[in-house]
């Protein structure tokens, strides 16, 4: 499994967080726009959710193994292209239309590499039946790990020039897409594969409808990632107004909440073995929502760090739950188009959270985040209760090897099989008869 499923997840994380983070970075150094700066992160999402619609169904119709690599070859491609653009013109137009088109080429193809991975996780943690937490906790692991390793790289790389970053993002997408041939095919069912992006989200949305322990997950986290988008939305504006911190600091408050998760992931992997889904979860919740409303109150920015790595790595936790939920649920033949509908639920909070957080000012933030936490509690509250007795949140039973039947004996030895007399001898009296048992 290292080979043929961690190690592409690994690459593929890592080139896609120094893609997410740094290419960004690279629109403002080349363009030292801050408007072309945010226009770029439009340019990133909105492909992205928009390949929610068709990429669930290729996926569940080709394969994850082969969109995974196709994926994955296609930003290698269009990353070395841009490189190579970057390198002849540093600067001026041709540079900052070549910027925007990775913003909006390199989203597009991370979502599809993402949703192929996650369909390919699913199907290892099917195989690894009531272990399945183990394997989403490793790969939650890896993605937390180039979170927090893929930003702080991509701006070091980025001193160097930017056809050096693009450079290093295009060998670590290549290697993901030499290592995807390695991953075991998944089970294609092309009859039942819906054959148009709206036939795919109206399947995925059909089969969340038919598995109410899912749907009430989703609802409930929906409802957090309102919170988790406003933090991440408002955080560099209260960090830097609010507490008077410098930017470095918005780098070292995600990376200290990375840096939680990561712990966080490996407790839950323990704990889930011994106690289950739903007391890892429910405990997940709380912790979360009390860490949020904290949050709100932070009087300082060290308390404001901690309150927010607590809170990140109890969504850790959670998001343990929910893939391993995701994994043991949804059928395999519609394993794609249903966790598109589900991610698409559960992004739908963030575009959301901006908008929040342009309209209020800087100093009505914190009441911003209140409300959004008291919503966020709210809805985990009525998820986790509704799921309390839920038998889908139970360990699934121990698979039980029946007895290999003993083959019958052939005629010729029945006719040497001793009777059942002829055992007589074997008894302890007649062993003691013998001189052999007796003093």
């Amino acid at each position: 499994m290292l080979r043929s499923l961690y190690l592409p997840r690994t690459a593929d994380a890592v080139a896609s967080a120094m893609s997410t983070y740094g290419i960004p970075l690279l629109v403002l150094a080349t363009t030292r726009s801050g408007a072309l700066t945010g226009l770029a992160f439009a340019l990133e999402w909105v492909p992205r959710l928009a390949a929610f619609g068709w990429a669930g169904a290729v996926v569940d119709r080709r394969g994850a193994s082969v969109v995974f690599f196709l994926a994955a070859l296609g930003r290698a491609l269009v990353l070395a292209a841009g490189a190579l653009v970057l390198l002849a013109h540093p600067a001026g137009p041709v540079a900052s239309v070549t910027v925007m088109v990775l913003a909006a080429s390199t989203g597009m193809l991370t979502e599809v590499s993402y949703l192929a991975a996650e369909t390919a996780g699913a199907a290892a943690g099917r195989r690894a039946g009531s272990h399945a937490h183990r394997v989403q906790a490793v790969l939650l692991g890896i993605d937390q790990t180039a979170s927090l390793a893929g930003p702080a790289l991509a701006g070091l790389l980025l001193l160097t020039g930017p056809p050096q970053m693009l450079a290093v993002i295009t060998a670590c997408s290549l290697l993901a897409a030499l290592l995807a041939l390695c991953t075991p095919p998944s089970p294609l069912t092309p009859a039942r594969a819906p054959k148009n992006p709206g036939a795919a989200l109206r399947t995925g949305w059909r089969t969340l409808r038919t598995l109410p322990a899912l749907g009430w997950l989703v609802t409930g986290l929906m409802c957090s990632n309102l919170a988790v988008g406003v933090l991440q939305a408002a955080g560099p504006v209260i960090v830097v107004t609010h507490y008077g911190q410098s930017t470095t600091a918005v780098g070292l408050l995600w990376s200290a909440a990375a840096a939680a998760t990561l712990l966080a992931v490996t407790i839950c992997r323990f704990a889930l073995d011994r106690v289950g889904l739903w007391p890892v979860g429910a405990l997940c919740a709380v912790l979360a929502s009390l860490a949020c409303l904290a949050t709100a109150q932070a009087p300082d920015y060290r308390s404001y760090l901690l309150l927010v790595a607590a809170f990140m790595a109890a969504e850790g936790g959670l998001t343990i739950v929910l893939r391993t939920l995701r994994a043991r649920l949804i059928p395999p033949d519609r394993f794609g188009a249903t966790l598109s509908v589900t991610v698409l639920i559960l992004l739908l909070p963030f575009p959301v959270a901006g908008v929040l957080t342009a309209l209020a000012p800087p100093g009505v933030l914190p009441h911003v985040l209140t409300g959004c936490a008291a919503l966020q509690a709210l809805g985990l509250l009525v998820a986790f209760t509704r799921l309390r007795s839920d038998p889908a949140l139970r360990p699934p039973p121990p698979v039980e090897i029946p007895p290999c039947p003993l083959p019958a004996p052939s005629p010729a030895v029945r006719a040497v099989a001793p009777s059942p007399t002829s055992f007589t001898a074997s008894t302890p009296s007649t062993r003691a008869s013998t001189g052999r048992w007796s003093a």
